[in-house]
């Protein structure tokens, strides 16, 4: 939490209704791709990156976040991790998007179950932060679960792993890399604007459907900047207004709610592989917020 923010009542009901917010869109973000499910998932993530850059553009004018900007443009060393941390999130929506719109929004959000599990696995393994009991068997049951997965459903597997690496490596190198989560995001963006942008033009004097089959399919494209930022501002309001801990709870909701998309609005099959699978996973994310509680209350004087 930032250390500016005092924690009161009021400002954990707003961060609370911020948190649930974010998480509640990141959720539902598949019934946004949905609507463009004729234009090819490569155009969709060189239009988010486009229109995200002037969005975050317009935040950073918004909030004054120049400094912080400038900041980081003058390390190199912060550049050089947000340059690997843009090429994974540019893969990280690239497959997410692809997800979509392929019909596997539920392999999507099994990939998205699993990050704070492998979030865990890189503390201890990168960060050299203790494990406990719990979380040990977390892990243990997630991995089982996977390996249910793998058997009965393999051919989609690829898409969780992809997006629960790419994400948990993301958010490792994010925490290493000194700089705050908007002016990290613009220069990722920033990165990847030129190819999006040059790709976007070549592309576009053929015949496929990158600009969109309609103006509202144009304005859906044009829209993907504010869909990408907005959810980033409440989790931003969040994140200081909140423990650590209670955000990663709320994590939770994301692929919860793409989980419920999937199946009931779009009816992906649920086969018995993915029952024992997410079985396995709700397991282990249940022993996961067991373990965060017991932390935090360990953490909080008496």
């Amino acid at each position: 939490m930032d250390a500016t923010t005092r924690t009161t009542p009021s400002t954990t009901r707003a961060g609370l209704a911020f948190g649930i917010g974010a998480y509640g869109l990141w959720g539902l973000l598949p019934i946004y791709f949905k609507l463009l499910e004729q234009v090819p998932s490569i155009a969709i993530v060189a239009h988010r990156i486009v229109w995200s850059l002037l969005a975050l553009g317009l935040l950073v004018a918004a909030t004054r976040g120049w400094g912080e900007l400038r900041a980081a443009l003058a390390h190199r060393a912060t550049l050089r991790l947000l340059l690997a941390t843009s090429v994974l999130i540019a893969i990280n929506w690239l497959v997410y998007v692809h997800a979509v719109n392929s019909g596997h929004i539920l392999a999507g959000s099994l990939g998205y179950y699993l990050n704070p599990l492998a979030n865990i696995l890189l503390g201890y393994f990168v960060l050299k932060e203790p494990l406990g009991r719990l979380q040990w068997l977390a892990v243990g049951i997630a991995a089982a679960g996977v390996a249910v997965l793998a058997a009965g459903a393999l051919s989609h597997l690829w898409i969780s792993l992809v997006l629960c690496c790419s994400f948990s490596l993301y958010g490792l190198l994010r925490k290493i890399a000194r700089v705050d989560s908007t002016a990290g995001l613009t220069i990722e963006t920033a990165f990847l604007f030129p190819l999006a942008l040059l790709w976007l033009l070549a592309a576009g004097a053929g015949t496929g459907p990158v600009w969109g089959g309609s103006n509202t399919e144009l304005l859906l494209l044009m829209g993907t900047g504010v869909a990408s930022t907005v959810p980033l501002l409440f989790f931003t309001a969040a994140a200081r207004r909140l423990r650590y801990s209670t955000l990663g709870i709320l994590q939770f909701i994301a692929p919860t709610l793409q989980f419920l998309v999937a199946v009931f609005l779009y009816g992906e099959a649920f086969t018995t592989a993915h029952a024992i699978a997410f079985g396995a996973i709700w397991t282990a994310a249940v022993l996961y917020l067991i373990s965060s509680w017991h932390t935090a209350r360990a953490q909080t004087p008496e």
